[in-house]
């Protein structure tokens, strides 16, 4: 199975460019920036992100507030505060033992670092990974996790699977089967997650009064650390109150 995977991804494996380094900085970068948004999404702003603060260091030393506007339509933004966290981390004390000490690393996150990263032989078992092994019953080897990836997104998808294409579908006991995802994300439209949003947004274009703003978004926005409130004014954190 590991075999027929990876004879399919030499042939159709995408040209990603987290995947021509091994930088821990930028492994990371890009493993936050895809947890539930979409890679065609990600390859600009990562490519953009890593121009303008190429290093740990040079992400460690930002001002949160351009790091959060720099992050502005990626959704879920107490990411872009957690990756700065985690550099300025690394900065101090470099790369621990426990990538989990990490703000905002959970294990998966840390298992993809010590594979594409530090070249250590573990499978990181995301969404895709799961569901592939799942319904094939068989446990693939670490040299097949960005096979897998590419399989799990293109192929072996979570509500009608393409089983006409896949590589392994001779072998696989779930052919032909269609199954509910995992997770379902929930609907942004109408949402309190679009509600910060919006909110974030504006304080983002230039401090707001709060009486110009959704209140209940605001509160949960500074408790996030996304926006501090001072005499009634909202502004981005790091900023100046006169």
């Amino acid at each position: 199975m590991n075999d027929l995977l990876l004879a399919w991804f030499a042939e159709n494996a995408r040209d990603l460019p987290w995947r021509h380094t091994r930088d821990p900085y930028a492994i990371l970068v890009s493993e936050v920036m895809l947890q539930q948004t979409q890679v065609v999404r990600v390859v600009p702003r990562y490519l953009r992100w890593l121009e303008r603060w190429p290093t740990v260091g040079a992400l460690a030393a930002a001002p949160a507030a351009d790091v959060i506007r720099e992050w502005q339509g990626l959704g879920y933004n107490r990411r872009a505060l957690n990756l700065q966290r985690a550099a300025r981390d690394v900065a101090a004390n470099g790369w621990p033992e426990d990538l989990t000490a990490l703000p905002g690393i959970g294990r998966y996150t840390a298992h993809a670092l010590r594979a594409f990263a530090f070249g250590e032989q573990i499978l990181p078992l995301d969404t895709n990974v799961l569901r592939v092994q799942h319904r094939t019953g068989h446990t693939f080897e670490p040299r097949s996790a960005q096979a897998l990836f590419d399989l799990g997104r293109e192929v072996c998808i979570a509500r009608v699977p393409r089983c006409a294409v896949c590589p392994l579908a001779r072998r696989c006991p779930s052919y032909g089967t269609r199954s509910e995802p995992l997770r379902k994300q929930s609907r942004f439209e109408g949402s309190f997650r679009q509600r910060r949003a919006t909110m974030l947004r504006l304080v983002a274009e230039a401090p707001r009064t709060i009486d110009e703003l959704d209140r209940e978004a605001v509160a949960s926005l500074e408790r996030d650390g996304l926006v501090v409130t001072r005499d009634g004014t909202v502004a981005l954190p790091e900023f100046i109150f006169s």
